[in-house]
């Protein structure tokens, strides 16, 4: 999540440069708005991609204008709302919009490779653990477990976690239901 049209800010193209190193070091996949193309509408294309991955990269530059970054802040409150993992990665003057001033972000500076290798030994080691056990401690709310294994399912790919959601599911008792309820929805990772 950044900014797309021209001119991109050169401190921008230099994070990205840098950062799809580290991602395919990582074996991770960069994607944005302007890598899928599908001819339909373009906000429908960013909440498909949102719903899609398991991870949201915003970069952000004091040069950026309002409306850019509120698209991008916009987007960033999607992922939340979805249950994904984000971060912000911005320029040493950039400012974040008041409601994010207590989240952690992290500066582009000489600490920035150090800094996005503990964001991902974080996100992609310990917290998939983490979602997991909260999910077998949520025996009480099976839709709330259901949604932490699809958490770390995103993250892992692990196919054992749509099996274990299957069971919760069976186990829940919502025999019967629509095939479109929120229940049949949640599990259909």
């Amino acid at each position: 999540m950044t900014q797309l049209d021209k001119p991109i800010p050169p401190k921008v193209t230099k994070i990205r440069k840098r950062l799809k190193k580290i991602l395919t070091r990582n074996n991770l996949k960069e994607i944005d708005a302007e890598s899928v193309f599908t001819g339909k509408d373009f906000m429908l294309k960013i909440w498909r991609l949102l719903i899609s991955v398991p991870l949201g990269i915003a970069i952000i530059d004091e040069t950026m204008s309002s409306n850019t970054l509120c698209n991008i802040f916009y987007e960033v409150g999607m992922m939340h709302a979805l249950g994904k993992e984000t971060v912000v990665i911005k320029t040493d003057k950039a400012k974040v919009p008041s409601d994010f001033v207590r989240t952690e972000y992290i500066n582009f500076d000489s600490d920035f490779e150090e800094n996005i290798k503990k964001y991902f030994q974080t996100t992609f080691w310990e917290l998939p653990d983490y979602y997991e056990t909260i999910a077998d401690q949520l025996d009480r709310n099976p839709l709330l477990a259901i949604d932490y294994l699809r958490r770390t399912y995103l993250i892992t790919g692990n196919d054992k976690l749509k099996k274990k959601a299957n069971r919760l599911l069976k186990e829940a008792a919502v025999e019967g239901r629509a095939k479109n309820s929120v229940e049949q929805l949640l599990v259909a990772f």
